[in-house]
């Protein structure tokens, strides 16, 4: 589903990724590790397309499609989604006006979800203004239910989140992965974890860690999270696991 190619990126000139080479085939959801300042949300933001992340060489091809060049929305409306650390505020949106029209365009059944992720305290509320880590998480998820997209990369779904949200999001995320579309396509996802919760809830195929963005081991995602935490990142930059 996901085909990134010898990609090397910068911002104001500075280089941030080198030569990452990642397959993600359809159905699989693969792993992403690594310490703070790696390079790991700025690869899944120059998977999105923000513009101020600069390919310097290589590809990044989507469902046979080379979107390299496309823009945030165009890369969108192919099938690509994504579930932001921080999320923004939006002062003057309210959420059930959004969650209305959201569901006058698609025809998704949101309110089901806000039920399922406790979420009708927030309703009347604007989106995302003083939310906590939790309920920004809540929010985002939300509204990747809607987009429903076939690929979906998640930066830190545990962050913020106590225990018990992090079982809603979870078992919610599980149950969106797990959907088969048209022609029995699935869904295939990205994330990156710190804590390694989220693997309670989804079956991982692959993992990576990233280190001085680049990619220095790929493996097993379960074996490779125990060497992080018996032995560290260090580690893992001197031996290929």
């Amino acid at each position: 589903m996901l085909e990134i190619i010898d990609l090397s990126v910068s911002i104001d000139n500075k280089i941030l990724l080198e030569n990452i080479n990642i397959k993600i085939p359809q159905g699989e959801n693969h792993i992403l590790f690594g310490p703070n300042g790696s390079g790991k949300t700025s690869l899944l933001m120059s998977i999105i397309g923000f513009p101020q992340y600069k390919v310097i060489s290589g590809k990044i091809i989507f469902n046979g499609n080379d979107i390299t060049n496309l823009s945030i929305d165009e890369r969108a409306r192919l099938g690509i989604g994504i579930v932001y650390q921080n999320p923004p505020g939006i002062k003057g949106l309210m959420l059930n006006n959004f969650v209305n029209k959201l569901e006058e365009k698609y025809g998704t059944k949101l309110y089901s979800y806000v039920d399922k992720l406790k979420m009708n305290e927030l309703i009347d509320r604007e989106l995302n203004i003083n939310f906590s880590g939790g309920e920004k998480k809540k929010s985002e998820i939300l509204q990747i239910l809607t987009q429903n997209p076939d690929f979906i990369m998640l930066d830190e779904p545990e962050a913020g989140v106590d225990v018990e949200n992090i079982n809603l999001i979870g078992n919610i995320l599980k149950e969106f992965l797990d959907r088969k579309k048209i022609k029995n396509r699935k869904k295939s996802s990205f994330i990156i974890t710190h804590t390694g919760y989220i693997l309670d809830y989804l079956s991982a195929d692959k993992g990576y860690i990233l280190i001085n963005g680049k990619i220095v081991c790929e493996g097993n995602p379960y074996r490779i999270f125990e060497l992080i935490k018996e032995k560290g990142f260090k580690e893992c930059q001197l031996c290929k696991l």
